[in-house]
């Protein structure tokens, strides 16, 4: 690559950890730019050219723009770092259901509940906490006798359903009653490059 990729991010998302981490992981040279949510930055004209949705992340390759976080994850791995997406069919398909859960019930549960407690926002508790311990059995179930989500080294996957699930405590969603998915956040926090998302003193880490 002739420069390094772009990834406008705020520090506590976690969706734009998603995209740091992975660049960080997967040594993929990149610039984090900043994006000010509490000043609004994401809504000026010139962010919203890039995602009209005004939401980060966002990566910028040359000409290329990439918004949606598991989008960035697997233009990031086609692109650069092909070890972190399987590369026959059936290993794609797995890949492809965990990318689902991440954008689903991962972002509606520990996400959701998360954004309650670190953000104020105004949604729901019970339907966070229900569809976050819903999320955290299926991790749980794929983790059984395995040590990644996909085949047997770490993938976007793993990527993608990390940074939400490891800060699920924030959100008053406790781990302790899933031992393969705590077992699985400290084996990816091992990794090397690896690069925690700034913890917050909220919910059951207040």
């Amino acid at each position: 690559m002739s420069n390094p990729v772009r990834i406008h991010h705020f520090p506590k998302s976690g969706h734009a950890h998603r995209a740091l981490v992975f660049a960080k992981l997967a040594d993929i040279p990149h610039d984090a730019v900043f994006v000010d949510l509490v000043a609004g930055a994401h809504k000026t004209p010139e962010f919203l050219a890039m995602n009209p949705n005004g939401q980060v992340p966002v990566l910028e390759d040359g000409d290329v723009v990439v918004s949606d976080s598991n989008a960035i994850l697997v233009y990031l791995a086609r692109q650069y770092a092909p070890d972190w997406m399987s590369s026959d069919a059936v290993g794609e398909a797995e890949v492809q259901k965990w990318l689902t859960l991440a954008a689903g019930e991962i972002a509606f549960g520990s996400c959701a509940a998360r954004l309650i407690t670190v953000f104020g926002a105004p949604l729901d508790v019970d339907f966070a906490a229900t569809t976050a311990a819903k999320a955290m059995q299926k991790l749980e179930t794929g983790l059984e006798d395995r040590d990644w989500l996909v085949g047997d080294r770490p993938t976007i996957a793993d990527v993608a359903a990390y940074s939400y699930t490891a800060h699920a405590p924030e959100g008053n969603v406790s781990l302790e009653p899933y031992p393969n998915v705590r077992a699985w956040i400290a084996r990816f926090e091992a990794l090397n490059g690896f690069e925690a998302m700034p913890a917050t003193a909220a919910g059951l880490v207040a």
